[in-house]
């Protein structure tokens, strides 16, 4: 018997096996949960279907986080056929690549409402469509990535940074909001790890050299790590946790010198 046997979930932002979110998928499967996952765009479509196939009773189907009805009519089918929702996996962030390069004083306007939209605000939009098929569950738990940027300026984050405060702070709301219909959120803020979008970062190599001597544990979180700690969030071991976000990040964030 598995921990997560006769739930269910969906999970945003599978790329390829190197993301977050298919390790957080990895570990959800293991304990039983059926899953749901999106993909946007035909480009990203095989690889996310090369992944999800393996997991029996998987469904798989086209989102793009920055439209409505897209959102809705995900939703809409993903109900159908599980009858209910018991988890969400929010592992969606994007800024153009000029906004992250240059000094944030150059932030553009643009580069600012894109971020924001796809990194905090798709959180809302998301867990608003889930939330009838939680109800029908008796609850639900939603979770979201983070990263230290989003307390700390950190050389290269810059725009993601502020666009991760967002969604910290509309983790913590909707935990508010929705803690008296028995839905969690939280958040794991996960260490640098080398993710086709963490490639992206101006300096990444740096960060992951400079993070692994400077932990506690002198060393770089492996994405098992996020995993695991993403099935505790998701499971009723956390059922009393709400509004958190846990550091998986061999202790980086105590360090002060």
């Amino acid at each position: 018997m598995g921990l997560l046997d006769g739930k269910t979930g969906i999970i945003f932002g599978v790329a390829n096996k190197r993301s977050i979110a298919w390790a957080i998928a990895q570990a959800l499967s293991r304990e039983g949960m059926r899953l749901a996952f999106t993909y946007q765009g035909e480009r990203l479509k095989e690889s996310v279907e090369e992944l999800t196939t393996r997991m029996d009773g998987s469904v798989l189907l086209p989102c793009d986080v920055t439209t409505d009805a897209e959102i809705e009519a995900v939703f809409r089918e993903v109900g159908e056929k599980f009858g209910k929702l018991d988890a969400l996996v929010h592992s969606v962030a994007f800024a153009p690549r000029e906004d992250l390069e240059n000094e944030f004083v150059k932030t553009t306007r643009d580069g600012f409402k894109l971020a924001h939209d796809i990194s905090a605000y798709s959180l809302v939009g998301l867990t608003r469509a889930a939330l009838p098929w939680m109800e029908k569950a008796g609850g639900g738990s939603v979770l979201a990535m983070t990263y230290y940027g989003a307390e700390k300026a950190v050389e290269g984050y810059n725009l993601m940074g502020v666009a991760k405060a967002a969604l910290e702070a509309s983790i913590r709301y909707l935990a508010a909001n929705l803690g008296p219909r028995n839905i969690r959120v939280n958040a794991i803020s996960a260490g640098p790890v080398n993710t086709l979008a963490a490639r992206g970062i101006k300096g990444f190599t740096g960060m992951l050299k400079h993070h692994a001597e400077k932990a506690p544990l002198r060393r770089n979180v492996e994405l098992e790590e996020i995993g695991n700690a993403a099935l505790f969030l998701l499971s009723p071991m956390s059922s009393g946790v709400t509004g958190e976000v846990l550091f998986v990040d061999g202790g980086y964030n105590i360090i002060g010198l």
